[in-house]
């Protein structure tokens, strides 16, 4: 018996420490999904109609080629930015900056990637990113298209 106490006090601690271990780290995760809750709440507080309109521009319509040249696309778009400010300085470049990056930008893809819902996605977030850039201040947050109409010469 004297020679089994030593290895029963080690096993005991042993799954002592296994029990703090995983308690502590249960309490850990469960912290970071509220901490995660709290965030995405706060990041997802509905906007009202009138501050939609606030941070919102329209550019109208365009018409242009794609990069398979035997098709025409007529687009119109809406962008969402983040603050009055940047909507401001937005509405004055709209037609010399922005303009001309969808063209560039539509001259770059093909039909076939702005066929699907998923396409569309991608290249609206692709010309988020490039419109981004061009901004002297703040920021865009979203690019969606108003209409679009593909159309074979």
């Amino acid at each position: 018996m004297k020679k089994m106490m030593p290895w029963l006090a080690t096993m005991l601690l042993a799954i002592t420490l296994i029990v703090v271990v995983v308690f502590v780290f249960m309490q850990g995760q469960s912290g970071n999904k509220d901490d995660t809750h709290t965030a995405a709440a706060s990041e997802a507080k509905k906007m009202t109609a009138d501050e939609i309109v606030e941070v919102s521009s329209e550019l109208g319509e365009i018409k242009t080629n794609l990069a398979d040249t035997d098709h025409v696309v007529i687009v119109s778009f809406s962008f969402k930015l983040t603050d009055k400010t940047a909507k401001e300085d937005f509405e004055k470049i709209k037609e010399i900056v922005v303009k001309p990056i969808i063209i560039q930008t539509l001259a770059d893809t093909k039909s076939e990637e702005l066929a699907t819902a998923k396409g569309r996605i991608l290249f609206n977030e692709k010309l988020t990113g490039l419109i981004n850039e061009a901004l002297p201040e703040g920021n865009l947050s979203s690019t969606s298209f108003s209409s679009i109409v593909i159309a074979t010469m």
